[in-house]
């Protein structure tokens, strides 16, 4: 395999709101660059990288997927992402690794939710970005109105290298204003692209851009901008430098205008990425944490250690984990010794591959600057580093958000208990933002995703890739009981049966304590009326109790048990006699302390557009919601409120409802509160209920 030296590697992350073209782009980057023979489309599964049996079925993206071209001397790797915000991970996955960011946005619908919430994504990666107007060629695309959608939505700083020559059917080329020539397709000829003059009726148009993008150049930069303010030219090398130096410190955001689906613009916009976008020895030095933890900063060389960094983790039938990784500095290759610096153990690395989607080429290096994947690492993972045990770092891992949209899930037939719980685990290690936990107390596993969508693949893939049938439920929300009033009560435990006997007595206080104290055993015995060594028993019967309480079965918290009296028998008392006298003594003086059910709170941040805030708080309330501020965030507005949990089911999908997928939120437990009482007594008939029919 040709290897490419860091001036020539461009790694690019396609990224942009679901529907754009993401993937049809890339399918034209690679076919233009030479690498398929033909051009795939979504409607018939084709496409290079939307190559998994769940895209091919739903025509969308929902993995990440890699693929390389070349394209002037330079190797582009493509990082397609999905657009829809369910698979958010995966575009935080390709944007660790990427060198520069292509934002695609539609020429017909402009700006959209998913667009601004990959460039916040963007902009705090600090990832140098273009700008991609696709679907030209559809009816009602007008560059001019999206540039205009993106310099006030997105940044002021949005500026087109290229306009477009007509739209929607009569889109044709465009019109290159660093060269101030024109790219314009005939149908006839397929991808050529023939180079001629300005069309009269632009060459005013493009005038007055040209100067706008000069004019932008010149200010970032103290050197160009005193030459333009003298009223003299630039350089065309001045202004092509000035542009790079520029788009690497996220000064200027360069556009392009395209039709992915008629690969027209494809060659300009591949021209600009080679040109002005930052090449894989211009991201670094990167930060490296040592062993100790001190952060150090690494140069990106093929001649320094070995820095390679996992960013993804794809389960492959047949062939086990497929590790994706980026090398930062040095060489990765096959058959060496590398070591894992997170887990601190050793790897040997089997063949190592390029990947272009499905397809895996087999490769004896992958060297600095360039993106790879490696079969069966027993000891690596999504984030990991692999360097060199004499020089260990430790790249920066990703940080995934937390997912908000929790279900239960249960294997369909008895007995694949396993199967689910090892597919369930292999998924987590696919996609960090799966999260798996059992919860013991309300008997079921959960499953948290960022969404309905996310968390019905997640279904598909177990069914798909590890023949095991699930379904989804409601989670059940895990209660506490309580107490309100104090209650003495006395535990009088006797057995007699022709042998020894048994005896145990007690007398107890129980109290109620301070919401989220817990549990705390007092002992007040005095005069030996209970020897010492049957104390821990009693203790012991109450905890015990605790974990089933009187209403609806759940665990009774936060209050004080004080032993304070009681009896026993010489010959007859035992540990396991005082153990059932303490617990019937608890379960005596809860039924008579005022039980009362509590619920968990959980505080809510919702972030959304102002124009959403009524009808959010509103909805929070309805929900029984508590708001307890709202604060300024950039354009949005953030509200804080505390929710009842039981309120929150599936609030991901309503919240999209409300604003229109523009609002977002975050979700943590706060504290546990009583349940109102209309609402309790239902909860309690349900519980009672429940219960007969196990009997």
């Amino acid at each position: 395999m040709k290897e490419y030296d860091l001036s020539h590697l461009r790694n690019v992350a396609l990224v942009g709101h679901g529907g754009v073209g993401k993937t049809s782009l890339a399918e034209a980057i690679l076919f233009d660059g030479g690498a398929v023979s033909r051009l795939g489309r979504i409607a018939d599964g084709s496409t290079t990288l939307d190559y998994s049996a769940d895209e091919i079925e739903r025509k969308i993206s929902i993995n990440l997927a890699v693929g390389y071209c070349e394209w002037k001397g330079c190797k582009l790797n493509v990082l397609d992402s999905p657009g829809y915000l369910d698979f958010v991970g995966e575009v935080i996955s390709a944007l660790s690794v990427a060198d520069c960011g292509l934002l695609v946005v539609s020429g017909h619908a402009g700006v959209e939710v998913g667009t601004e919430k990959i460039w916040n994504y963007l902009g705090e990666g600090s990832v140098p970005t273009a700008i991609c107007v696709n679907m030209m060629d559809k009816e009602h695309a007008d560059f001019d109105k999206t540039l205009t959608q993106m310099r006030e939505m997105l940044s002021p700083h949005a500026v087109p290298l290229v306009i477009p020559t007509g739209a929607a059917e009569n889109f044709h080329g465009v019109v290159d204003l660093m060269r101030m020539k024109a790219f314009l397709y005939d149908s006839s000829q397929g991808p050529k692209v023939s180079e001629t003059n300005i069309p009269k009726e632009l060459e005013a148009k493009a005038k007055k851009l040209r100067e706008e993008l000069v004019e932008a150049i010149a200010e970032t930069n103290d050197q160009l901008l005193e030459k333009f303010l003298d009223g003299k030219p630039l350089s065309d090398e001045e202004l092509k430098n000035g542009l790079r130096a520029a788009v690497r410190q996220r000064q200027i955001f360069p556009v392009f205008a395209v039709s992915s689906f008629q690969n027209r613009g494809i060659q300009s916009l591949l021209d600009g990425v080679v040109e002005y976008m930052p090449c894989a020895g211009e991201v670094g030095p990167i930060e490296v944490k040592k062993a100790d933890g001190t952060a150090i900063k690494k140069e990106i060389s093929p001649t320094s250690g070995l820095i390679a960094f996992v960013f993804k983790t794809v389960s492959e039938p047949h062939v086990g984990e497929l590790s994706l990784f980026r090398v930062f500095s040095g060489n990765l290759e096959s058959g060496k010794d590398v070591f894992n610096s997170k887990t601190g153990r050793s790897e040997k690395i089997g063949q190592v591959y390029l990947l272009q989607g499905r397809e895996r080429k087999e490769t004896a290096r992958v060297p600095a600057g360039d993106i790879g994947a490696a079969v069966k690492l027993k000891e690596t993972s999504t984030g990991h580093t692999l360097c060199a045990k004499e020089d260990q770092v430790i790249v920066q891992t990703i940080d995934f958000p937390d997912p908000v949209h929790s279900v239960a899930i249960a294997p369909k037939a008895k007995g694949d208990e396993e199967k689910i719980s090892n597919g369930l685990t292999k998924l987590h290690e696919e996609d960090p933002t799966f999260i798996v936990k059992v919860n013991p107390e309300i008997h079921q596993t959960l499953i948290y995703g960022m969404g309905d969508l996310h968390l019905e693949v997640i279904v598909d893939r177990l069914k798909r890739k590890f023949g095991v049938g699930a379904e989804l439920m409601r989670p059940l929300i895990p209660y506490r009981e309580t107490i309100k009033s104090k209650v003495e009560k006395q535990g009088r435990y006797k057995r007699q049966s022709g042998g020894r006997g048994q005896y145990g007595d007690v007398w107890i206080k129980i109290e109620p304590l301070k919401r989220g104290s817990g549990f705390e055993f007092e002992d007040k015995v005095v005069g030996g009326a209970i020897p010492g060594k049957y104390i821990p028993a009693v203790e012991k019967g109450i905890v015990e109790a605790m974990t089933e309480g009187e209403l609806t079965g759940c665990p009774v918290v936060d209050l004080k048990v004080t032993l304070f009296d009681g009896s026993y028998h010489a010959v007859d008392s035992s540990d396991m006699a005082f153990k059932i006298a303490g617990s019937m003594a608890f379960r005596a003086a809860v039924a008579e302390a005022s039980p009362v059910l509590l619920e968990p709170i959980d505080e809510v941040e919702v972030e959304v557009p102002e124009e959403f805030m009524g009808a959010v708080t509103g909805d929070l309330s309805s929900k029984r919601g508590k708001i307890l501020g709202m604060d300024s965030a950039g354009n949005s507005r953030k509200i804080r409120a505390l929710v009842p949990g039981a309120e929150l089911y599936k609030y991901s999908t309503s919240l999209r409802s409300l604003t229109h997928g523009r609002g977002g939120y975050k979700v943590s437990f706060s504290h546990y509160e009583e349940v109102p009482r209309e609402l309790s007594e239902r909860i309690i008939s349900a519980a009672k209920e429940s219960k007969e029919k196990q009997k």
